[in-house]
């Protein structure tokens, strides 16, 4: 069983490096550059990071989860359900 899995993780990558071979390829003939501003638009939509998408009071929670887990103040998942049941 794991060698079949490896075998089709090995298949799913090359096939991912062909696609971007053939991608490239495509790209470097195309001429159409509308086609190509729309593909520049992905590209810069695919580089917007979430962070800058949430708001800073979110950011902050986020911050200060990360702070307290470094710290080790952190909760099982025992406790988590106990405080939150009645919503559960």
């Amino acid at each position: 069983m794991w060698v079949e899995f490896k075998l089709l993780t090995l298949n799913m990558a090359i096939d991912i490096q062909n696609k971007k071979i053939e991608l490239i390829q495509w790209l470097s003939t195309l001429e159409d550059a509308a086609i190509i501003d729309k593909i520049m638009a992905l590209r810069d939509d695919e580089r917007n990071d979430w962070w800058n998408k949430i708001s800073e009071e979110e950011q902050e929670s986020i911050e200060t989860g990360i702070r307290d887990a470094d710290q080790g103040k952190l909760n099982s998942h025992t406790q988590v359900r106990k405080n939150y049941e009645k919503w559960l």
